[in-house]
């Protein structure tokens, strides 16, 4: 099942047990709890959990467990200490509103950016680059957050049909994970960032004025397409409805024919100045 957290006890020797589910102190596996309908947001994304955090987040001693989610909210199960959290999750505020990040699938991670003796939140999000909330309430009090800001802004995004080399990459393109520590060791907090890039280059022969012609008439074939799609009803022919699906199949494989992409990623390294 989506959303469910898993944890490999450790013990004095270093040693470590096979994963096993993370249960609540009800006995029954942590699961973000179901959001409020009036507050707008009861879509199975905002359960669906990302990466959690382990962190003293109120500041009583025990290590409570921040969740990001796909919907780009964040959630927290209290910790009671020796492991047990409660069963059910709390959605981090500011004010009387949702923290949300800018895009969705929420990168939690939990340190002091700022150095003035509380714990702030950093996110990578779907969009790129990297948000902060600031936290205001000081040391040891549960966090109150400021709005996210950009900490480093998104690399390029291309459109449909855009070239985009390695060479012109200046920064994280999109779904970024990051990770925070004094990488250079002069005593300030750096950032790594990963993210998920797609390459895009003409295919063997063509040029790039060439592949972006055939791009436009690609996509106007597949706008067509998709409108014959959408018009299929349950009283549609079989044999038509099983035709129409099989163009779409050809026409979407044909668009290697005039396009290469290589979906990969990079890792990022910001150095604090």
């Amino acid at each position: 099942m989506a959303g469910l957290f898993q944890v490999l006890w450790g013990n004095s020797e270093r040693e470590f047990s096979p994963a096993a589910t993370l249960n609540g102190t009800d006995g029954k596996p942590l699961i973000i709890s179901a959001p409020e309908v009036s507050a707008g947001y009861d879509s199975d994304i905002d359960r669906i959990c990302t990466r959690p955090v382990a962190v003293d987040w109120d500041g009583d001693g025990d290590l409570d467990l921040i969740s990001g989610n796909f919907g780009g909210t964040f959630s927290m199960f209290r910790g009671e200490g020796q492991g047990k959290f409660q069963a059910t999750s709390e959605l981090l505020m500011i004010g009387n509103d949702v923290l949300r990040i800018t895009g969705h699938h929420s990168d939690p991670f939990c340190i002091d950016w700022d150095k003035d003796g509380d714990v702030d939140l950093l996110s990578g999000s779907t969009n790129g680059g990297v948000q902060w909330a600031e936290n205001t309430a000081g040391a040891g009090k549960l966090p109150v957050l400021k709005a996210f800001v950009a900490l480093i802004e998104p690399g390029p995004q291309t459109g449909q049909g855009e070239m985009l080399k390695e060479s012109e990459l200046t920064g994280p393109t999109r779904s970024t994970r990051i990770w925070v520590d004094d990488i250079n060791e002069d005593g300030k907090l750096d950032v790594l960032v990963g993210d998920s890039t797609t390459l895009t280059s003409p295919a063997d022969g063509l040029t790039e004025e060439e592949c972006k012609a055939k791009e436009v008439e690609w996509q106007s074939q597949m706008e067509d397409l998709s409108k014959k799609l959408n018009a299929i009803t349950e009283n549609t022919d079989s044999a038509e409805t099983e035709k129409a699906h099989a163009e779409f199949n050809t026409l979407y494989q044909q668009r290697n024919m005039f396009i290469k992409e290589d979906r990969t990623g990079f890792v990022w390294l910001y150095l604090q100045k």
